[in-house]
């Protein structure tokens, strides 16, 4: 199949639309013809600076302004972070994804200390992912040449549902960033969450952003709301397991090479819930304790589940020259 990004609204719809079974059925045939379906990409994600930042996110917990369980964290240190990659690795982790609260990345100490922590879990042979918020081309080049694989930015949402949930920064800003990253040639983790109050048209429409991407993103995850008390959010109700397997068998669908990630939510699905989800095209997960501040499944159980449904791990830096000769193409 061969990857489009002319998608039209209409088209994302219909197959979103589609009933269920059929719906999995496609996603998953597309999947087999398109990837190693019973290959799981597993990352691990760790907040190396946690709370007090300044943005607005409705759903995050971060956020100085809202009254949350988070306790604010210093940036950690080095040895902290190198200790957590040797654990994230022993157990079967080939990525490691390093976020930081902060609005934007500042040319700091704070800064020069991030890129000695990316040096330093590549040189360990995982690949880094960093989520450290808006950043420069300039910034996006030094964490390229520090060893940073891939770099996080997600849309979290559609451009129109956005300001209802996010105020501090725009739309706008998230794509700046994300062409950043892509002119800096690392690859692009790009997602959204759903059960922010938002429609089904704006769950199509966030989908149909990445979808026409000049480059689709490397990495979509698909996140589930994880209401947490103290936010605006915090009253919204669970994710249905139905509407988690539409977006990713529809992101399958519409970028079949992309790796689909099953991200926050997991920790209330059951087995055969994450059976279905991996089914439906998704080959990557969050393993560990934590997502950033919220419950995860921990390395244990996800061993148990891959050995139980016949998945393995992936390599680090599988496809690492399809991916530099897609992110050389001039923007």
């Amino acid at each position: 199949m061969s990857i489009r990004n002319d998608w039209t609204l209409k088209e994302i719809k219909e197959i979103y639309y589609r009933p269920l079974l059929d719906l999995v059925f496609e996603a998953a045939s597309l999947h087999r013809q398109n990837n190693a379906y019973a290959e799981v990409q597993i990352s691990s994600l760790v907040s190396i600076k946690t709370g007090g930042c300044k943005e607005d996110c409705a759903y995050c917990p971060q956020a100085a302004r809202y009254d949350t369980d988070v306790d604010v964290q210093p940036l950690m240190s080095l040895e902290k972070v190198k200790e957590m990659a040797r654990h994230a690795k022993g157990n079967g982790a080939s990525r490691l994804c390093m976020g930081a609260a902060w609005r934007e990345v500042r040319d700091n100490s704070d800064f020069e200390r991030v890129l000695e922590m990316v040096s330093e879990v590549n040189e360990m042979g995982m690949e880094v992912c960093c989520t450290l918020g808006m950043l420069t081309y300039d910034q996006a080049e030094r964490l390229k040449q520090a060893g940073c694989f891939a770099y996080n930015h997600n849309i979290d949402t559609s451009a129109e549902h956005y300001n209802k949930i996010i105020t501090t920064r725009t739309f706008d800003d998230r794509l700046n960033t994300i062409k950043n990253v892509r002119k800096a040639k690392m690859t692009v983790c790009s997602g959204g969450i759903i059960g922010l109050g938002e429609t089904n048209e704006d769950r199509i429409k966030m989908l149909h952003t990445l979808a026409t991407m000049e480059v689709h993103p490397e990495s979509v995850p698909i996140n589930a709301l994880v209401p947490v008390k103290g936010t605006p959010l915090e009253a919204k109700q669970r994710v249905k397991i139905d509407e988690m397997l539409r977006m990713i068998a529809t992101a399958r669908i519409i970028m079949p090479k992309s790796v689909v990630r099953l991200s926050a939510g997991r920790n209330e699905m059951s087995l055969s819930e994450q059976a279905l989800c991996f089914m439906a095209g998704a080959n990557s997960i969050f393993a560990g304790e934590k997502l950033l501040t919220t419950p995860n499944p921990g390395f244990d159980e996800d061993k148990e589940m891959f050995t139980s449904l016949g998945l393995h791990p992936r390599e680090a830096f599988k496809d690492q020259k399809e991916y530099i000769e897609k992110n050389s193409m001039s923007l």
